[in-house]
């Protein structure tokens, strides 16, 4: 209807414009138009206003305006699972325009909807019943809020009556999510339905991003409002700042002229609000090189000449001895997280710091910062590039590409014929050409993806950074798949984690998701079993799982092909097999049981103390 309206406005519009331009000499001929025109202003606008008001007035239940809400947002994906207090909305999605990915899981759901929203930058969507249908939410909203992406999560509950007495399937899920939320709403009324969704999103992706929840009480869905969809959000109290102090950008940018051995340190936060660009105006004006934490990888690509790889604890070599001997860390979009520094009073311990992240309650948190800027990465680094000065090369420069020609990141392969998980890696990178996306489950595999897969752009690389969660890959790479249907998805698993969610074999071969998943099956805890080597005297306790399914007949029993690896001239063969199928595929790669991920900065140690370097 106010389409419709606004094309009839348009061709009035147009006649009169006709009118007056037939005579426009004419006192007469003007007037007329100019009468014509203010009438037909008038006419049309009033019908405008009815027409928005009859727009207004329809009136749909709950459910039904839960859908069209979605709709008006622009959801165009819902992952979830059905239960007993989400069926009317079920029932209003039965012919809706929404295509809706049952999962078989409920967590599936939460990583399936973070890894669609890290790989597209648009909201994931969620949708479960109550009570354990909430609850089996929550690790994925928690790892959703550890690593500051936009996931809105709805979950139905009992009806409003019975709220708090204990109900069947009643779970508090408003009161268990509240610390891993930035926000989340219990509707109370159904007329105010269509603003909590508004703001819902809005606050989801305003900001820092990170999760929202919405419980929705089942009478509220079959209650009737007369639906309208906010096109604005007022927050008051939620205002981010974008743009930086002006005299802090400048004093960061005099502190760039005078460095004599700067770093970028780079994080999440730069491919949260799209910087990357700004970021490489910036580090290749000034000639700074770049070092990206685990959630940055991509921001700054990993083929360049600038580029130093990872930092922190299974870093490379060269990136932890610059931060060590730099005089300037710029951080951007960081949280100067305890697996980056090691110990604090080793970190950067010559630098001035200089830090840009869009959320105040970082700066400081963990390092002292000598010059705080607050406002979104992209607008911040823009405005320092305006203001900094071209460098060429420079003695640190050439320090730092010693360092990478000295201590590159290297295995020893014991030419037994076994696959080594870092030439496994190597062998993805090469069949992918580096184009994937590329979704990792948590443990020894996914630190060897972050140091031998070179990610060039934004968004292919996604992993549960901090909250470090087991299971997040799979789901995460449907997730990835479905929000884009034209880029290859891989996800390297452990066979630890991938057993955390392997029920969603069935959902990517019912879909006919196209995800690869190729397991580094070391039949151990990997990185659990590091430890035991490492710290407490090779007493593996727990961690071995030698009696592991067959991984081969498990993905073949849920209608998804299979092959397996022992050799390693077997690989980059049956790597290319997988890929070329046109579905889901999985391979399962035997590789060499006790490889260590190096080097390694021990737990509680600076990263100047990095083990891993004899006989280098």
């Amino acid at each position: 209807m106010f389409v419709e309206w606004t094309q009839r406005l348009c061709t009035a519009r147009y006649v009169v414009n006709r009118v007056v331009s037939r005579d426009r000499s004419s006192p007469r001929g003007q007037h007329l138009g100019a009468k014509l025109f203010l009438a037909g202003r008038i006419t049309m606008a009033t019908e405008l206003a009815a027409a928005r008001e009859r727009d207004k007035a329809r009136v749909l239940k709950g459910a039904e305006a839960f859908v069209q809400a979605l709709i008006d947002e622009g959801v165009t994906t819902i992952f979830g699972l059905p239960g007993g207090a989400v069926l009317p909305i079920y029932d209003a999605l039965y012919n809706a325009d929404i295509q809706h990915i049952l999962v078989r899981h409920e967590q599936a759901a939460a990583h399936a909807a973070d890894g669609y929203a890290r790989s597209s930058g648009r909201p994931g969507v969620c949708l479960t019943t109550s009570g354990p249908g909430a609850t089996n939410l929550v690790t994925g909203i928690a790892t959703a809020w550890m690593d500051s992406v936009p996931v809105v999560a709805f979950t139905g509950n009992v009806a409003r009556s019975l709220i708090g007495r204990d109900a069947f399937q009643e779970a508090d899920i408003t009161g268990i999510t509240l610390p891993i939320t930035k926000h989340n709403f219990l509707v109370r009324s159904v007329q105010d339905l269509p603003r909590i969704i508004k703001e819902a999103f809005h606050i989801a992706t305003t900001g820092r991003p990170g999760p929202v929840l919405v419980d929705l009480p089942r009478d509220i869905c079959g209650e009737e409002l007369e639906y309208y969809y906010p096109s604005e959000v007022e927050l008051p109290g939620f205002k981010p700042t974008f743009e930086g102090h002006v005299r802090q950008v400048l004093e960061a940018a005099r502190a760039i002229a005078a460095a004599k051995r700067p770093v970028l340190y780079v994080g999440g936060g730069v491919i949260s609000s799209g910087a990357h660009r700004e970021l490489m105006e910036l580090a290749t004006k000034a000639n700074i090189p770049v070092t990206t934490t685990l959630m940055g990888l991509g921001a700054f690509p990993g083929t360049h000449p600038l580029s130093l790889g990872m930092l922190g604890m299974h870093g490379t070599v060269y990136a932890n001895w610059a931060i060590c001997n730099c005089d300037l860390l710029i951080a951007v979009g960081v949280r100067f997280d305890d697996r980056v520094t090691g110990r604090l009073e080793g970190f950067a311990p010559e630098a001035k710091i200089i830090h840009i992240d869009i959320d105040p309650a970082e700066i400081g948190k963990n390092v002292g910062v000598d010059i705080p800027i607050v406002g979104d990465c992209k607008a911040v680094l823009q405005a320092l590039v305006e203001k900094t000065r071209e460098k060429k090369e420079t003695a640190w420069l050439a320090k730092v590409h010693e360092w990478k020609e000295k201590y590159p990141l290297r295995y020893d392969d014991p030419g037994t014929g076994e696959v080594m998980p870092q030439r496994l890696v190597e062998e993805i990178y090469a069949v992918t050409k580096g184009q994937a996306i590329m979704a990792s489950d948590v443990g020894q595999h996914q630190m060897w993806l972050a140091q031998y897969y070179k990610f060039d752009e934004p968004r292919r690389h996604l992993s549960s950074g901090g909250l470090g969660t087991m299971g997040f890959g799979f789901p995460a790479a449907i997730g990835a798949a479905v929000a884009n249907p034209d880029r290859e998805v891989w996800c390297l698993s452990g066979d630890g984690s991938f057993q955390m969610n392997a029920q969603e074999l069935i959902t990517v071969a019912g879909y006919k998701i196209p995800v690869k998943v190729v397991i580094c099956n070391n039949s151990y805890l990997g990185m659990v079993r590091q430890w035991q080597s490492m710290f407490y005297g090779k007493r593996y306790s727990q961690s071995d799982l030698s009696h592991n399914p067959d991984f081969v007949k498990l993905a073949e029993a849920h209608g998804v092909p299979a092959f397996r690896v022992t050799r390693v001239d077997e690989l980059r063969e049956t790597l290319e097999r997988a890929q070329a199928i046109d579905g889901p595929a999985l391979v399962d790669v035997r590789v060499s049981r006790e490889a260590d991920v190096l080097p390694m900065v021990p737990a509680g140690a600076a990263l100047k103390d990095m083990i891993g370097l004899e006989g280098r």
